[in-house]
């Protein structure tokens, strides 16, 4: 009797075992059907995300670009970044240390005034660009009509012969790129590009970088 009931019992633990392990198996199952729909989800989500998030900022540089040619600058230092203002580098190899940088309120205080600025050395001659800010943007950074550029997004899609450091300097900001290509008549030389670099700033975006591009020697 008491040899039927030690069977009796390996039996019913051997069942409870078997029945265990079914168990954990249908919920491991139920639950990669469940994870099966997490990543389609992420992607969908992520994808339409990445969408409105060029969407956004292609209106934004729209806007920015219209600005500086209807010479509108009052409206223009509404997207200048509110804490780390705005620099502007003459050419793609940015100089942190020697580009002009305004806060919003410098670039207001300025913009309307004959003060002159040292902006940096023009490619080839060496000589300063000693210019007002209004003139900077109007003779150096708004020189070429970018309403009829090609923009791209954290891109590049044109560019001179000089070292291109926005990524170093900048490398968590987005950034657009308005770039016009150059014509046949001068080899391709006579090409432009303006970028905008973005930077968020309590959830909305704030330009903290105006860079031209051209062809260096």
């Amino acid at each position: 009797m008491e040899n039927q009931n030690k069977i009796n019992m390996k039996n019913t633990i051997f069942v409870l075992l078997l029945f265990t392990v079914s168990c954990k198996k249908e919920i491991s199952k139920d639950s990669e059907i469940r994870a099966e729909n997490i990543p389609a989800v992420n992607r969908q989500d992520s994808a339409t995300e990445k969408l409105r998030n060029r969407e956004i900022l292609k209106s934004l540089n729209d806007e920015i670009i219209q600005t500086l040619k209807t010479k509108n600058y009052a409206k223009f230092s509404t997207f200048i970044h509110p804490a780390k203002g705005i620099r502007f580098s003459m050419y793609a190899f940015i100089r942190p240390d020697k580009d002009k940088h305004f806060s919003t309120a410098d670039f207001m205080t300025y913009i309307d005034k004959p003060t002159k600025f040292t902006w940096g050395e023009k490619d080839g001659s060496g000589d300063l660009l000693i210019i007002s800010l209004r003139d900077y943007l109007e003779t150096w950074a708004f020189k070429r009509d970018f309403s009829r550029s090609e923009f791209s997004l954290n891109e590049f899609k044109g560019g001179g012969n000089s070292i291109n450091n926005l990524e170093k300097i900048y490398p968590q900001a987005i950034f657009t790129e308005n770039y016009i290509p150059g014509s046949e008549k001068y080899s391709g030389m006579d090409r432009n590009a303006l970028r905008f670099v973005f930077e968020k700033y309590q959830g909305k975006y704030y330009l903290i970088a105006m860079i031209n591009d051209q062809w260096t020697i």
